[in-house]
């Protein structure tokens, strides 16, 4: 594994696995609205514009020089509540970038993980295999995230690894500007994000003719799973 192009790479589960690819020795290339820690090449995009997403993809291909190894789809977000009260054009947003941006990146990247047969790990969640109230777009683009990664690895068997990793609820800022009542409790008990991109770096790390196909990782009492 060397050159990893990872969405969200300036926070959260993508810069864990930022700094796992790191420590590993490879080369991570972010595509966010923020920048990634300092040193590491990226290109800022709003992935809410699938086409500017699929551009983002093919610059730091080229500035990668032409051959990547691995794609991480760990951009996503959230604004939870019921369907009625979340105006339109934000529900949109978090299926565009949760699931519409996942495929889009992954589509133009495939013409050179097909010549590396590197591999693709897309991110799902817990609530992309159960469903709960207050979440119609995140569990929309979850389980969206499940089929379209399912059908990606039966479409490139043999020529690109697709694994797809569910994680559980994790220490990050992904809950910061939620109201209250939708933010994890005092007790919660959330994975470390790092645990999380080992298992990301796990998957890419696979030998030939091996894959890892579905792999889910969460705290002990994660409460989302099963």
């Amino acid at each position: 594994m060397d050159a990893v192009i990872v969405t969200g790479g300036s926070s959260g589960l993508g810069a864990a696995v930022v700094d796992a690819v790191i420590k590993a020795g490879g080369r991570p290339y972010v595509i966010d609205r923020q920048a990634p820690q300092e040193g590491v090449e990226w290109i800022e995009c709003d992935l809410a514009d699938t086409r500017a997403a699929e551009r983002a993809t093919r610059e730091l291909i080229a500035t990668a020089g032409g051959s990547i190894d691995g794609v991480v789809t760990a951009a996503g977000m959230d604004v939870p509540g019921a369907l009625a009260d979340i105006p339109g054009e934000v529900w949109d947003r978090i299926v565009t970038i949760d699931l519409l941006a996942t495929a889009a990146v992954i589509r133009a990247a495939l013409p050179e993980l097909k010549r590396s047969h590197g591999g693709v790990v897309t991110i799902s969640s817990t609530l992309g295999i159960k469903a709960v109230a207050d979440a119609t777009a995140y569990c929309a683009a979850k389980f969206g995230v499940v089929g379209f990664t399912r059908a990606l690895a039966a479409e490139l068997a043999g020529e690109v690894g697709v694994t797809l990793l569910i994680p559980g609820g994790m220490r990050t800022k992904f809950f910061d500007e939620r109201d209250d009542r939708y933010k994890p409790g005092p007790d919660a008990i959330l994975n470390d994000p790092a645990n999380v991109a080992a298992a990301v770096l796990f998957a890419l790390s696979q030998p030939a003719g091996c894959a890892v196909r579905e792999l889910v990782v969460a705290a002990e009492t994660e409460s989302s799973y099963p």
